[in-house]
């Protein structure tokens, strides 16, 4: 079964919608971890080489997404904009992200790295992101300016990822 999340809610390929809760107390998966400790054990010039690499791997949107109404995916905390799409397939989600990476290559880093750890994953997956995932892989490289629409993309994901789990 395929479903497209919005907001807060799920909607199913007959129209159905299902509300969801926010509220989420889970330990923190391996992937998840795998990546807060490769990013804790780097120096601040590691990451930022690390940042340029993850900035050139983020997913085309597949074509499908394109045509929708984007104001539902858009995330307007953001300096830059940024229109996350989830999917869920088969108990799985995933994540694509659309913005001009070449304008914002930090924005696409980031979203890459975070994207690494939970996508094609259980939504309790994503559920269970530590709320300062953004200040453990962006510290100690001066990008403070960009916490703001960084935390709000981590909470779309979370809020994405709890209504796929509602769901179900």
């Amino acid at each position: 079964m395929r479903l497209c999340i919005f907001n807060h809610c799920v909607c199913d390929a007959r129209g159905g919608v299902y509300l969801s809760a926010m509220e989420t107390t889970q330990s923190i998966p391996p992937s998840v971890e795998r990546v807060l400790k490769r990013f804790r054990a780097l120096s601040r010039e590691d990451k930022m080489q690390a940042l340029v690499q993850y900035s050139k791997q983020l997913e085309p949107v597949p074509e499908r997404f394109l045509a929708l109404d984007r104001a539902e995916f858009t995330v307007p905390e953001c300096q830059t904009r940024v229109d996350l799409f989830p999917e869920l397939v088969d108990g799985k989600l995933h994540f694509y992200a659309d913005l001009n990476c070449r304008q914002s290559p930090t924005i696409a880093a980031f979203l890459a790295i975070l994207f690494s750890a939970i996508n094609d994953q259980p939504p309790e997956v994503a559920m269970a992101l530590p709320n300062d995932f953004v200040s453990h892989v962006m510290a100690d490289i001066g990008l403070s300016s960009r916490e703001l629409g960084l935390n709000a993309m981590l909470a779309r994901v979370k809020r994405y990822a709890q209504a796929a789990h509602d769901s179900h």
